[in-house]
């Protein structure tokens, strides 16, 4: 399982994990199967619409709607890769 490495503009970083509920949700939202999704369309706004589920589904307090509110509130968005062979 893939998880989200996510800087806030204020610096603050927190790893959240793509949980089976964020990728169902992701699912729901777009409309598409989430590994088809990344490998035949490869947008940025996916990344982020995770940052933003993630961070919400956490309780981090001041999580704005998504959308360029959001964007504003952060600085970097990484996809850390499971070490795990069976991941």
């Amino acid at each position: 399982m893939a998880s989200l490495k996510i800087t806030r503009a204020d610096g603050t970083s927190t790893v959240h994990p793509v949980t089976p509920a964020i990728e169902y949700a992701f699912e729901q939202q777009f409309r598409k199967g989430f590994h088809k999704a990344f490998r035949e369309d490869e947008k940025q706004e996916h990344v982020y619409w995770l940052a933003w589920e993630c961070l919400r589904r956490s309780g981090a307090p001041d999580v704005k709607p998504f959308g360029l509110p959001f964007l504003e509130t952060l600085s970097e968005v990484e996809v850390v890769a499971d070490d795990s062979p069976n991941g």
